[in-house]
């Protein structure tokens, strides 16, 4: 499978591609755990269906020392006993925020809540940050018809 467009080539894109790409960076220097950002991360890029950010998130993941039972499960958060309440929080806002469409008030105030409970301003404004950039990320790769399978973890850091 070839992609549509290269947006690392492309003149028109890497005018913008290069901005996107470091906002990425940014992230994560962001006051939310490596292994929550990760986590949030595939899940967005699962329920999307991005199979580039799954391959890239799910590496990631791994290099960084995350265990496969938990990144076998993330599909499945709420049947999993592997995640801590906090991860929970994180997961559960992520898909919300993800699925507005779905969910046609959007994050509901219970999420919201929840989510407070275990995360500061800080973190949450991260949180929403990244499922927000993810969201963005997806979309752009699955347009573009992005192969996946050959990222080499930390390719883009």
């Amino acid at each position: 499978m070839d992609a549509r467009l290269d947006y690392f080539t492309a003149p028109s894109a890497g005018k913008v591609i290069k901005y996107f790409m470091s906002a990425g960076k940014a992230l994560k220097d962001l006051p939310l755990p490596a292994a929550t950002q990760e986590l949030v991360a595939l899940r967005v890029s699962q329920i999307n269906g991005c199979a580039v950010c799954i391959d890239m998130h799910t590496k990631d993941a791994a290099a960084a020392g995350e265990t496969s039972v938990r990144l076998n499960l993330v599909a499945a958060w709420r049947e999993a006993t592997v995640f801590t309440e906090a991860e929970r929080a994180a997961l559960e806002l992520a898909e919300e925020g993800t699925r507005v469409a779905d969910a046609a008030g959007g994050v509901s105030d219970e999420v919201w809540a929840y989510a407070a409970k275990h995360y500061d301003e800080g973190q949450l404004t991260a949180l929403v940050i990244l499922v927000s950039f993810m969201n963005a990320a997806n979309r752009l790769n699955i347009i573009a018809r992005q192969p996946a399978g050959d990222y080499v973890p930390g390719q883009f850091h």
